[in-house]
């Protein structure tokens, strides 16, 4: 066994309709703190789901602000925006309520609004100094893991992503109520599951920091989500699947957090960044063929994978791994989203662009289980054209 460390948010509430009770949860772990800042998203903001929240830290006696004007991809300048915002107003707890992007803002304000560091010198790993604000995070879609994770993905250019990696970044809580995805639309469901699944397979084949806990976690992961992803489908109000879809999306969370992601994130990336493709679809688009550009190295780890999501395949490795992945590939098609690029306005031409702006996230391609360069990538990308 190789040595590991291993890292997670050390308190999680799973409990559908704890959101209503964060009033209570702030005084009970954190009774010092006076003035809460919420951050969200202007959609969300308007179906009233944040109200109860809001309502219950105003009866604990606190002040409460709101951020809502983050983006899907917040660029740095609603990053500094918002700790401008939590700076001025004296802000001593920061609470994430939303998708990823919300998620991953939240993370950024609670160690830059008591910090002079400045952000672009966070990019990397290991790369925040010291402390930051208690930190809880509320997820809103069972996908990104974000509430598990230290990693915090910010746009810094016209097309490009970067991101920041450091303990910091772990909450001190994590809180999962399937009441708050209610209402997302089986798209949206649909990506942000396929999402998760993939934090846990690329989890499960990672090449250098694969471990007993991150394997355990990504195939519990993987259970719940291969499961429960077409009953909140085709059954949109069925609590007890969303709550399991969220915890599934958490231990996948905990899972890459310790075992990161490789080749089919570094893929997806460039497609989210030019072409404003979600990141859940951006990923569920380029799973398959990375997968099958794996399979030779990775065959006999998807054969184990297999067991959860293609049991009926008894064969060798490669036909269990080959029929894993062309039940992931019949999984995208029944729910109805897009599975070929030219479907999101990828054209021919923009295969050397997106294998270009791919080979940029090193980070992800050393974890692969197969080293990928340019006309991989490029191969990768005309496959799903």
């Amino acid at each position: 066994m190789n040595n590991f460390e291993f890292q997670t948010v050390p308190h999680i509430i799973s409990h559908t309709g704890a959101s209503k009770l964060l009033g209570k949860t702030i005084a009970q772990y954190f009774p010092a703190t006076t003035h809460v800042l919420v951050v969200t998203d202007a959609g969300f903001l308007k179906t009233g789901l944040v109200q109860p929240a809001i309502d219950d830290i105003k009866a604990s006696q606190r002040h409460v602000s709101i951020f809502s004007d983050v983006v899907a991809d917040p660029p740095e300048a609603v990053v500094l925006q918002a700790v401008k915002h939590a700076r001025e107003q004296g802000i001593d707890l920061v609470v994430g309520l939303g998708g990823g992007s919300s998620m991953d803002v939240a993370k950024l304000i609670a160690v830059l609004a008591g910090s002079d560091q400045a952000l672009a010198t966070m990019y990397g790993i290991g790369n925040v100094k010291g402390s930051r604000l208690p930190l809880i995070q509320i997820p809103t879609t069972a996908g990104t893991g974000s509430e598990a994770t230290p990693i915090s993905i910010v746009t810094t250019g016209a097309t490009t992503k970067m991101g920041v990696v450091a303990p910091q970044l772990y909450a001190d809580i994590a809180i999962l109520d399937a009441e708050l995805t209610l209402g997302l639309p089986a798209a949206v469901s649909a990506a942000t599951g396929i999402d998760a699944m993939v934090h846990a397979i690329e989890a499960y084949t990672t090449k250098y920091k694969k471990n007993p806990l991150s394997d355990m976690l990504a195939r519990q992961a993987l259970q719940l989500l291969w499961h429960n992803i077409r009953t909140v489908c085709h059954d949109p109000q069925n609590l007890i699947a969303r709550q399991s879809m969220l915890l599934g999306a958490l231990l996948a969370g905990q899972s890459f957090a310790n075992a990161p992601c490789a080749a089919v994130h570094a893929l997806a990336y460039p497609i989210g960044g030019i072409f404003h493709v979600p990141h859940g679809l951006s990923n569920s688009l380029v799973l398959p063929p990375v997968l099958r550009f794996n399979a030779p190295v990775a065959h006999y780890q998807y054969a184990e994978l297999a067991d959860i999501i293609a049991p009926q395949e008894q064969g060798s490795s490669h036909a269990k791994s080959a029929a894993m992945i062309n039940a992931l590939e019949r999984l995208a098609q029944e729910l109805g989203i897009a599975t070929r690029l030219h479907q999101v306005g990828i054209a021919e031409k923009d295969l050397d662009q997106l294998a270009t702006d791919a080979m940029l996230q090193t980070r992800l391609l050393g974890n692969n289980p197969r080293e990928v360069d340019w006309h991989h990538a490029r191969h990768i990308y005309a496959e799903v054209l």
